[in-house]
């Protein structure tokens, strides 16, 4: 007898996270992938995957989709519902951390602070910009000190007497690294300076004029780093709490807004199935000349392309995007 469950995918610049969750919310099972910029291969490796490590048959009853890349994963497996991340990280945190009030989140190439109260959020803030605020800012200088960034936390929490390493910008941050290793500061105090800039470049950046109440918990890849846990409970002065399956949390939360909207609406799923990690994808860019916009239109294709043009009715197009009036959409 098959599982009804549900997926929840999210497709970010850096991994890519699918998560199954029951008819109840409780967590089954999840897989995470880098994308390598390659979101359509990552889609479809994570779901390969997710059927190859099951330990029993999904009936999968409702899909959702997040992440940078949300529309593109959508219209690959056929999503219920295409949710952004900070609606789908408030879920699944307020989900499995009853109470929580702040999320930090911190991924490969950008950050979120989300602010809840009685489980609404009320107030967010993103940054897509600063390198030094997001998780390749440690990936970078933890490669320049030579250090697996498996390893970045446990040597960090070994600091005595952390450098103080400006945060404000990547470019002078890796200047003050490499300045102060060549003074000759331990390897241990240099990671440990490293996570407190970060944490100062979130704070200062996301978190102004924020008010960060308990329980806050922290989210996304970069709270695997023990040493950033420390820095942010040592700045905010309180206990940080970090999920079970906190890098995998914008998936769950995909996950749990499938359940709801199947529940609220109670209709027939349109995932493709899984074996749709078996199908051969394409996709072509085109520039439409109709206005002085020059709108880029992005299409996807399943199977080969036969034909380049923006009229192209012979091949099976499943998405088309990048338009500002909707003459190119599909219906």
């Amino acid at each position: 007898m098959s599982l009804n469950s549900y997926l929840g995918i999210d497709v970010g610049s850096v991994t890519t996270k699918a998560a199954i969750v029951d008819e109840n919310g409780k967590y089954i099972d999840g897989y995470m992938t880098r994308t390598e910029g390659k979101p359509v291969a990552a889609v479809q490796s994570s779901l390969k995957n997710l059927i190859k490590q099951a330990k029993e048959e999904y009936n999968i009853m409702g899909v959702g989709t997040t992440g940078s890349g949300r529309n593109l994963a959508g219209a690959l497996v056929g999503a219920d519902i295409i949710k952004n991340e900070i609606t789908a990280h408030a879920v699944a945190a307020s989900t499995y951390v009853p109470g929580v009030q702040t999320i930090l989140e911190i991924g490969g190439q950008d950050s979120k602070i989300i602010i809840l109260r009685d489980g609404i959020v009320t107030d967010f803030a993103m940054n897509t910009v600063c390198a030094a605020g997001t998780g390749s800012f440690l990936d970078q200088q933890a490669s320049r000190l030579n250090v697996p960034i498996q390893n970045f936390g446990e040597l960090a929490l070994k600091s005595s007497s952390p450098a103080r390493i400006a945060g404000r910008c990547g470019v002078f941050a890796e200047s003050d690294l490499i300045h102060k290793q060549q003074l000759g500061y331990p390897v241990e105090d240099l990671l440990y300076g490293l996570c407190q800039a970060l944490v100062r470049n979130y704070l200062s950046n996301l978190a102004l004029g924020k008010e960060l109440l308990p329980i806050v918990t922290f989210q996304g890849g970069v709270a695997s780093n023990s040493g950033m846990v420390k820095a942010f409970e040592e700045a905010l002065n309180t206990e940080i709490t970090v999920p079970d399956n906190h890098q995998t949390m914008g998936a769950i939360g995909a996950a749990l807004l499938a359940l709801e909207n199947h529940q609220f609406n109670n209709k027939e799923t349109k995932f493709k199935g899984f074996q749709i990690g078996d199908v051969n994808f394409n996709s072509y860019t085109n520039q439409c000349s109709g206005c002085s916009n020059n709108c880029e239109i992005i299409s996807i294709v399943e199977g080969e392309i036969t034909s380049y043009d923006l009229n192209n009715k012979t091949d099976k197009i499943i998405a088309r995007w990048g338009g500002t009036c909707g003459r190119w959409d599909l219906n």
